[in-house]
C-alpha cells in the first residue's frame, strides 16, 4: 500500500502518537483556536478521523484576551494501563509567567477529557515516559526560563504533579538552535530521546540521542539529522518534531510535521506527516528514506488504500457542530446558536471584529486543501454598521472576507482585504435580496471571491486576492487559515440576526 504525505492536512502541527493495541491516536497543537487539542484515530496509520478535542470546556482552556498563535503548544499523548494522559503547555506569551504544563487524562478519548493536573514544570514542549519500573519522567524545553538552552528533565509524581528529582539538563542538542519537542523512549533497555532543532521553519531537522540511563549522559546518533528536508527542493519543507512508535505488527513509523510552501510561502499551516523507521545495526533509528520524506511512500503492511476523503456538506441540522469547526479564543455563547432557527446557523454579531484580539461571533474549518471551493448561504438583513459573511482569515492582521452589508441606506456585497496596516474595501455592488450564497475558490497563487441570488446559477465576480499574503512568512505564527463564518456591528451589538443554511468545502 503506498501512501502521500500529509496523512492530516491543513494546519494540524506538532503531532503527537499512541496506540492500544490495532488502534492509533493523535494530537496536534492548537494555539488560540477553542476547542483545544484535536484528537484523532486510525486503524493503518494513514486514513485518519477526527474523534473530538481533549479540551472543550472553558474550565480546562482559558484563551481569554490571548494574542494570535499563544495558547495550547505541542502536546503529547500516551497510555498507560488503561488510561490515556495528555500533556501540554498553555503560553500566554506575558512575560516569564504567562505559561504553565498541565495534563488531562481519560480512559476514552472520544468523551470529555479530566480538568487539568497543573504541574510543578517550567518551559513548553512537555513529553511523559511511563518507564518499565513504574517511574514516570518528564522532558521539556528550557524556553521561558533563565536556564542554559536544552531538553530538560525530571522524575515526576502525575497524581500531585510534583516533582520527585532535580531538573536536570541531558542533552544540548547537535549544535542547532531551539532544540525543542522532545520525547524520551525506553527501547530495549537503552533510553532513546528524540528532539528537533534548527526552529520550526526551513531549517528543521530531527535528531537523536541515546544513554543507557534516563538522565544520560546522552551519546548523538553519527547519522544526525536523521529526518531533515533542509537546503533541499523537496515539495515538503521545515520537517520535524517527530514521534516515534512501534505498531502492532512490530514495525517503526514516525509522525512528524512539514509544510507545503508555494514560491518559498506556505498558508495552509504545518501539517501531519508519517515516515517509516528502520533501524541501522548499531541500533539507531533511520527516518524516511536517507532522511527524508518521499512524494509517495509505502506504508505499513496492515495499511488500506489511503482515502480521498470529501469534506463533508454541513447543513447545520444536528444541536451541535461538528468537530471541523473552530471559535477563535473562547466563545461567548450568546454569539451564536444552532436552536435558534432549527436547521440554520444564527450568528448574533457583538462589537468585535475579525481584527479585534478577542472572541468575535465566528466559527471556522481549515483550509485543507491548496486548490478548493467554499461556499455558504446566509439570510441576512442588515442594519447600519452590521454585517456578515464568509472570510479567509490568518490573524487578525491578515484576512480577507465577501460580506453583505448596509450602506447609504441599502444592502450591498463588499470583497474587503487586510493585510497588516492596509485594510481596503476592493469591490462593491450593490445586492437588493436579503438571502445570498456567498462564494471562494481556491487555487495555490489566489482567492476569487463572487457571490449569486440563492435560485441563480450563474455568479457575479467580486475580485481577487493573493494566497502569500497570508501566509506564514507574512503574517507570523504558527497557524493556518481558516475558512470562516461570521458577523459582527463593528463597535455595537446588532439588532439583525445572521442565519447561515449551509457550508459546502469541495475538493
Amino acid at each position: 500500500m503506498k501512501f502521500n504525505n500529509p496523512v492530516i492536512s491543513g494546519f494540524h502541527p506538532d503531532p503527537s502518537i499512541c496506540n492500544v493495541g490495532e488502534d492509533y491516536y493523535l494530537v496536534n497543537s492548537s494555539f488560540h483556536y477553542f476547542p483545544g487539542v484535536p484528537i484523532f484515530h486510525s486503524r493503518d496509520l494513514v486514513n485518519w478521523q477526527q474523534i473530538g478535542y481533549c479540551l472543550t470546556r472553558p474550565e480546562q482552556l482559558n484563551l481569554s484576551n490571548l494574542d494570535s498563535s499563544m495558547g495550547i503548544f505541542a502536546p503529547t499523548i500516551r497510555y498507560h494501563e488503561g488510561t490515556f494522559y495528555m500533556v501540554t503547555t498553555l503560553v500566554s506569551g506575558k512575560g516569564s509567567d504567562g505559561f504553565g504544563n498541565f495534563y488531562v487524562r481519560a480512559s476514552d478519548p472520544s468523551v470529555p477529557w479530566s480538568e487539568p493536573v497543573w504541574l510543578d514544570w517550567e518551559g513548553i514542549d512537555p513529553s511523559l515516559l511511563f518507564d518499565e519500573d513504574g517511574r514516570v519522567y518528564i522532558t521539556g524545553t528550557n524556553a521561558f526560563t533563565n536556564e542554559e538552552t536544552g531538553i530538560y528533565q525530571a522524575e515526576i509524581n502525575l497524581q500531585t504533579g510534583k516533582l520527585l528529582s532535580a531538573r536536570q539538563l541531558i542533552w544540548k542538542g547537535t549544535g542547532g538552535k531551539s532544540p525543542e519537542g522532545p520525547h524520551l523512549y525506553n527501547i530495549h533497555g537503552q533510553y532513546y530521546l528524540m528532539i528537533s532543532e534548527g526552529g520550526t521553519e526551513y531549517g528543521h531537522m530531527v535528531t537523536v540521542a541515546r544513554s543507557a540511563n534516563p538522565f544520560g549522559p546522552y551519546e548523538s546518533a553519527p547519522n544526525n539529522p536523521v529526518l531533515s528536508h533542509r537546503s533541499t527542493g523537496h515539495p515538503i519543507q521545515a520537517t520535524g518534531h517527530a514521534d516515534l512508535i512501534e505498531a502492532h505488527d512490530g514495525s517503526w513509523w514516525a509522525v512528524l510535521l512539514g509544510i507545503r510552501p508555494i514560491s518559498r510561502r506556505h498558508h495552509l499551516g504545518r501539517e501531519t506527516m508519517l515516515a517509516p523507521v528502520t533501524w541501522s545495526e548499531d541500533g539507531w533509528p533511520m527516518l524516511g528514506v536517507d532522511g527524508q520524506l518521499q512524494d509517495n511512500m509505502a506504508g505499513p503492511a496492515f495499511g488500506t488504500e489511503q482515502l480521498q476523503v470529501q469534506e463533508p456538506f454541513d447543513d447545520f441540522t444536528t444541536l451541535e457542530l461538528s468537530h471541523r469547526w473552530n471559535f477563535l479564543r473562547n466563545p461567548d455563547p450568546s454569539d451564536w446558536s444552532l436552536t435558534d432557527r432549527p436547521g440554520w446557523l444564527t450568528l448574533k454579531g457583538s462589537p468585535l471584529t475579525l481584527s479585534d484580539v478577542d472572541s468575535p461571533a465566528f466559527i471556522g474549518c481549515r483550509q485543507k486543501h491548496l486548490d478548493c471551493n467554499v461556499s455558504t448561504l446566509l439570510e441576512f438583513d442588515p442594519k447600519a454598521n452590521e454585517e456578515a459573511g464568509l472570510t479567509v482569515y490568518m490573524n487578525e492582521k491578515h484576512h480577507y472576507e465577501v460580506v453583505l452589508v448596509h450602506v447609504n441606506g441599502k444592502r450591498s456585497v463588499q470583497l474587503r482585504t487586510r493585510a497588516g496596516s492596509v485594510c481596503m474595501v476592493a469591490a462593491r455592488q450593490e445586492y437588493e435580496g436579503k438571502e445570498i450564497v456567498f462564494e471562494i475558490q481556491a487555487t495555490k497563487a489566489q482567492y476569487t471571491f463572487s457571490y449569486r441570488a440563492p435560485h441563480d446559477q450563474q455568479s457575479t465576480l467580486l475580485g481577487h486576492a493573493e494566497t502569500s499574503l497570508l501566509s506564514t512568512e507574512v503574517t507570523g505564527g504558527f497557524t493556518g487559515v481558516y475558512f470562516g463564518l461570521y458577523a459582527t456591528g463593528n463597535g455595537e451589538t446588532s439588532e439583525a440576526p445572521a442565519h447561515f443554511d449551509w457550508f459546502d468545502y469541495q475538493t
